[in-house]
């Protein structure tokens, strides 16, 4: 009788073992959910607050070559824009220029272009502009104010801005064609609220750092 009544015991505490041991699990395997839960509601939370097609810094600069005039983005109201940082001193810049020089005096018409000359010799930056044929406005920023705003930090970089000025493509590097092609579709088609239109493009040519003659800036 003692020994079943040991045995029974033995059982006894065996089966509540057993028993915290799953319940233990459970709560666990509960708390991670929650956990996990949270985590990507937060997330999916910051998501959201990002916006997909952000609105362009504005700027308002010197006109090279025209001396009491400015550029602004605000002088294209209601426009498609391309804006693309560039400098005389940047070796890719001198691979795009002319590109964008021969696009700019074919098919203008539909989007306009302004070049921003950042962190440079106004001279240098004339010189260069005129050698490349460029006919389009190119503002003079040379405290590289214009990007900042835009957080560019090495060149070249391309914008290319809806007719809300909202950034709707961006290129790293020397833009191609290809990448004019596209940027203008997403630029001038109708606008829709879809997050995955947002795109930008990392060439396969390293930009150069933004750090020219006058400033070693964020180089």
């Amino acid at each position: 009788m003692g020994q079943q009544t040991w045995a029974g015991a033995i059982g006894e505490v065996w089966r509540s073992a057993v028993r915290h041991k799953i319940v233990s699990a459970i709560v666990a395997l509960c708390v991670a959910g929650s956990l996990t839960a949270i985590a990507l509601a937060g997330s999916a939370s910051g998501r959201a607050a990002q916006p997909a097609h952000p609105a362009a810094p504005t700027f308002s600069l010197p006109v090279l070559g025209h001396s009491g005039q400015q550029v602004s983005i605000s002088g294209y109201v209601g426009k498609p824009l391309i804006v693309n940082f560039f400098a005389s001193w940047c070796e890719p810049c001198k691979k795009e220029t002319p590109l964008l020089a021969t696009f700019y005096r074919t098919e203008h018409g539909q989007v306009a272009i302004v070049g921003l000359d950042e962190n440079d010799v106004r001279a240098n930056a004339m010189s260069f502009s005129r050698a490349e044929g460029v006919t389009y406005p190119v503002g003079w920023d040379p405290t590289a104010a214009a990007a900042s705003a835009y957080g560019v930090s090495a060149l070249p970089q391309t914008f290319f801005l809806d007719a809300r000025h909202r950034i709707v493509d961006r290129i790293f590097g020397a833009v191609t064609r290809a990448d004019l092609s596209k940027g203008i579709a997403l630029a001038t088609r109708v606008p829709r609220e879809h997050a995955d239109d947002h795109g930008s493009a990392l060439r396969t040519d390293t930009p150069q750092r933004l750090a020219g003659p006058f400033l070693g800036l964020l180089g």
